[in-house]
């Protein structure tokens, strides 16, 4: 199944020329330096709410963003993460991709009690069920159903 992104064609000229026509420089900085300030952020309850308050950000109750994680800079209130939900250090969450003659911008949804390793990338227009367990590393390119447990490149089910 192909992720939910809406595609948008710039013809020839590599898009991210175009980037301030698609989202406001005023906004991009906003969201960095919010962004930036609660990836060194050893509080949790402090990162969530700064999250949720300034980049209208969806997070549920006791749900733990670990250091580092980093959030999409452009879209961030595309992103909804569920309750009770751990993403691991250094895992990047994208609501927006950029290739050479389009971009494509999509919501990312990940459920409640979900676990996602260190270090793994999220891409745009894809829906992590509830209890879904994504394995350090991996990159997200796919939904991931409720409780399936995933890892690696390109992303394998394991079976328990």
């Amino acid at each position: 199944m192909p992720r939910r992104t809406d595609r948008y064609h710039v013809g020839t000229t590599n898009p991210l020329w175009h980037m301030y026509r698609t989202v406001s420089f005023v906004k991009v900085m906003w969201c960095f330096l919010i962004i930036t300030i609660g990836r060194f952020s050893p509080s949790l309850r402090f990162k969530n709410s700064l999250y949720r308050t300034f980049l209208r950000m969806k997070i549920g109750e006791r749900t733990a963003l670990a250091l580092m994680v980093m959030p999409d800079t452009m879209f961030p209130e595309r992103i909804t993460i569920g309750s009770n939900t751990i993403i691991g250090f250094n895992t990047t969450i994208l609501c927006h991709e950029y290739l050479t003659t389009e971009y494509r911008i999509g919501n990312v949804t990940i459920g409640n009690d979900v676990l996602i390793g260190a270090n793994v990338t999220i891409l745009p227009g894809v829906t992590i069920g509830d209890g879904a367990m994504v394995g350090a590393g991996s990159v997200v390119h796919r939904d991931i159903l409720p409780g399936e447990r995933v890892s690696s490149q390109p992303l394998r089910r394991h079976e328990m």
